[in-house]
């Protein structure tokens, strides 16, 4: 057990978790303004294939970190305009936009950079990746030292985000309309303030954390593009959401879960336990969790009609 748990487990549960919660904090958005978004896996594949492409050929991660977030606002913008302008069935725009980000990605893939499967720049420019932590002498802590120092950057932003989220969502007038916009509607418009809008600039926050994800993802967590590379973890963002009850710490809490059993279900394969079930770990884990959440809402259901 001492060889299992180690310094490098929670390191990749933090690399795991942190694009998950960053597409969370977005997803609570869609979520309290009463929009089931679906969608966030492919927002967050296309935020993926854009920061490693404009990393690679403008040689900044920064500004692939920028390229993905303004996608990922058209995508939110984009998604917005069929749930929130034409009143389509949410579900059915979200398994579409996911479906077309896969095969949008595929196709540029292999007509922009000739290559099927990855793309990880070319010999002579590499793809740039977001900046590492130099903790200096800090390094020396026990346990933190070791786990954060040259880890990816926005492990440790994405806390200073959650708490930002948790302001904004709890304790500024803005959250208040968003929650409202998906809870008293008509309360909201009696104020003069208009529910669609409230759910644009949701959606439009939710296609920016995605795209933030995604950057994380392709420039943080690696520095490369893959086919597919989001993996669901869209999917898991919105079962995050759903588990933390919509609260942005209690959604990174979730991502934390997730991240801490795909770590484990990669550290059992060098124990000889096969690799198909040791990657289906924080997947099953993540439809046990949603299961919890039903059965609770039902548990507390009935006692309120009782």
């Amino acid at each position: 057990m001492g060889n299992l748990f180690t310094i490098g487990l929670f390191q990749q549960m933090l690399r795991s978790a942190t694009p998950v919660a960053l597409a969370a904090q977005g997803g609570l958005m869609t979520e309290h303004a009463g929009i089931m978004n679906i969608g966030m896996d492919g927002m967050i594949l296309i935020g993926a294939f854009t920061a490693v492409s404009v990393s690679w050929l403008l040689g900044s991660a920064w500004l692939g970190l920028l390229a993905a977030v303004l996608t990922g606002v058209l995508v939110g913008l984009f998604f917005a305009l069929f749930v929130v302008k034409f009143k389509s069935d949410e579900f059915i725009i979200g398994t579409a936009l996911n479906i077309f980000a896969g095969g949008l990605t595929v196709f540029l893939l292999r007509a922009l950079f000739q290559v099927k499967g990855s793309f990880q720049g070319t010999a002579d420019r590499p793809v740039v990746g977001l900046p590492r932590v130099d903790l200096g002498v800090l390094r020396e802590m026990p346990f933190f030292g070791p786990l954060l120092d040259n880890s990816s950057i926005f492990i440790l932003l994405t806390w200073i985000l959650v708490l930002l989220m948790w302001i904004l969502v709890y304790r500024t007038p803005w959250g208040l309309w968003i929650r409202a916009a998906g809870e008293r509607p008509d309360a909201l418009r009696t104020a003069g303030i208009s529910p669609q809008k409230m759910k644009w600039i949701s959606s439009v926050v939710c296609g920016a954390f995605c795209g933030l994800a995604g950057a994380q993802l392709a420039l943080g967590n690696v520095t490369m593009f893959a086919e597919g590379m989001s993996n669901s973890r869209g999917y898991v963002a919105f079962a995050c959401v759903i588990f933390g009850a919509a609260n942005p710490g209690k959604a990174y809490l979730a991502a934390l879960m997730f991240g801490f059993f795909d770590a484990l279900g990669y550290r059992l394969q060098e124990y000889n336990i096969n690799s198909n079930l040791t990657s289906m770990m924080p997947y099953v884990i993540t439809v046990i969790m949603m299961v919890y959440v039903v059965v609770r809402s039902q548990k507390k259901r009935g006692k309120s009609l009782a």
